[in-house]
């Protein structure tokens, strides 16, 4: 009982950890361009485009390596789809709303933010392509802000709301960053269900998030 409880508290501040080392970075890059520490054109348009055309390269690599996970489509006869496909509807529709309530944020943008589904640091790269800074900066955010409260929330989401909870909100995360904690707090069979849900996901944000944009 007292490893399990170490063990999963040690978990949660590493993990907690290295999301808000993404943030301070952020932060210092934020800092960088309102003083001008750095030459403004230092990382070139082009060069932008390239690091995203290597993120969705190896999000296919990983996807495609995962014998597991494809195994055990086959196995639960395709059911486990229906996991992701709830996800996506929860997510696009709360965002959708919301947008109604914040000015400044036009409906598609606010999905486009949404369906980055905590892929902070794709989603954010896209959208700034695509939309401007603005709309990117909410977009890393928002998305860092679901992994962080995935983490921290994991238990209380499966007392008040089931086991596959975590799994929705941890959203693309499921399947690497939150994974150890969602299979704590649902339990070990839920795992492979995690593991296809953000490889769903996150296959799905190169594809969506331009294509809600319009662009």
């Amino acid at each position: 009982m007292y490893h399990f409880l170490f063990t999963s508290i040690f978990l949660k501040k590493r993990i907690v950890k290295n999301s808000l080392l993404i943030f301070i970075f952020f932060i210092l890059g934020i800092l960088c361009g309102i003083f001008t520490l750095l030459p403004v054109k230092i990382i070139p348009t082009s060069f932008i485009a390239y690091v995203v055309y290597a993120l969705i390269f190896f999000v296919g690599i990983g996807a495609g390596a995962n014998v597991k996970v494809w195994h055990a489509v086959r196995r639960m006869h395709f059911k486990i789809v229906l996991v992701p496909l709830a996800v996506i509807g929860g997510t696009l529709m709360g965002v959708g709303l919301t947008s109604f309530l914040l000015s400044g944020i036009a409906f598609n943008q606010a999905l486009a933010v949404g369906a980055g589904f905590g892929y902070y640091s794709l989603s954010s790269v896209i959208i700034s392509q695509m939309d401007g800074d603005f709309l990117g900066i909410i977009a890393l955010i928002s998305n860092l802000m679901r992994e962080i409260i995935t983490i921290l929330l994991a238990p209380v989401l499966v007392r008040f709301f089931g086991k596959i909870a975590p799994i929705a909100a941890g959203g693309a995360a499921s399947m690497d960053t939150t994974l150890a904690v969602i299979t704590r707090a649902s339990g070990s069979e839920y795992a492979v269900i995690s593991i296809f849900s953000g490889m769903v996901l996150t296959l799905l944000v190169p594809i969506l998030v331009p294509l809600l944009l319009g662009r």
